[in-house]
């Protein structure tokens, strides 16, 4: 049964612009650890695949705050979910420490879909409850 829905759009020059005024504390603000590992590496490549891969993930986190119901409220915050892919290349949600438990005792499991342009990433979340 749906549990909850969730979409969020983001305009990436927002997401340019905080990275801009407050640098690397933005990005380890939002992103998880393996989502950090990852935003290094496409800075590396070019700047703005890190600003649109951390603007995928700001919509992701937004996207699944709404779906679970809970907003940025414990045990829900930015670090404590993480947008991974699949071996096949598909995002999945992956979350940590009292979410995560959170998750397994509501019986909730989520499903992510994120898309990005130029200027707007979205991202949409189904939370399905067992």
């Amino acid at each position: 049964m749906i549990y909850g829905v969730g979409t969020d759009i983001v305009q990436v020059g927002r997401i340019a612009a905080a990275s801009l005024r407050h640098g690397t504390r933005f990005a380890e603000k939002i992103l998880g650890p393996d989502e950090l590992i990852i935003y290094h590496q496409r800075c590396a490549q070019s700047t703005i695949r890190g600003v649109r891969f951390l603007a995928t993930r700001f919509a992701a986190k937004e996207a699944f705050s709404k779906a679970v119901r809970l907003g940025m409220r414990d045990p829900m915050h930015w670090c404590a979910m993480q947008t991974l892919h699949d071996p096949a290349g598909a995002p999945r949600v992956v979350t940590s420490d009292a979410l995560a438990a959170w998750m397994r005792t509501a019986n909730l499991t989520a499903h992510i879909s994120i898309s990005d342009e130029a200027e707007y990433v979205v991202a949409f979340v189904i939370v399905e409850q067992q």
